[in-house]
Formats: C-alpha cells, structure tokens, sequence
C-alpha cells in the first residue's frame, strides 16, 4: 500500500514586536483599538486573550500599587466606566478568582497597608 504524500504546514512565524513609539503610554495601542471596537459596536473584535491578558497585567500593577502606597490608588477617571461596567468586572475578577461576597467584604473593610 502506498503512502499517503505528507501536506507541508507552512510555519508561522512570530511577527516581530513592535517598540512603542518614544512618549507612548503602555496600553495604547490596546486602548485605541478597543475603544474603536467598542464605537463599531464589535466588542468581540478584542480577542478574549488579548482581554485577559491586559486585564491581568493591569489588576497585577494595581494590586502593587495599592499595597505599596498603602492606600487606594483610583483605578480609572471619574465618569471614565458606569457603574453597571463597573460592578460587570467586579463580578467577572471575583468569580474567576473563586472568590465569594464573604471574601470579598473582609477585604473591602481591610485597613490600608495590612496584608
């Protein structure tokens, strides 16, 4: 019996990263393209790992921040997300972090600075 002929996979390569352009704010292009999804009213145009990877590097700072000033560091501008987005993500780091409204209340009346 013959062998079947073997496809060859054309190999992806890794796209060179590009350097952000000199006084850019980390997180631009991310911001730009999001809130560009966001007025197409295509939200699904972020990838869910492009997502989960900002959200955890930006939760994993300002938990740093936090614990080093020794008090809350504002997490976005006033007005910058409504209330329901808010709560939305709130509920969205508790749930993923396995956490329930118990946990969460005895770190929300937690003295600043205590660990």
């Amino acid at each position: 019996m013959a062998k079947a002929p073997q496809r060859k996979t054309a190999r992806r390569t890794a796209k060179p990263r590009r350097a952000p352009a000199r006084g850019a704010a980390p997180g631009a292009d991310f911001c730009t393209a999001a809130r560009d999804a966001l007025k197409r009213g295509e939200p699904d145009a972020i990838s869910d790992r492009a997502l989960q990877q900002v959200i955890t590097a930006a939760v994993k700072v300002y938990a740093a921040k936090v614990e080093r000033r020794g008090h809350d560091v504002p997490p976005f501008s006033p007005n910058a997300v409504t209330a329901t987005e808010s709560v939305v993500a709130a509920c969205g780091m508790i749930r993923a972090a396995d956490l329930n409204m118990f946990d969460v209340a005895i770190w929300f009346h937690r003295p600043p600075g205590i660990d």
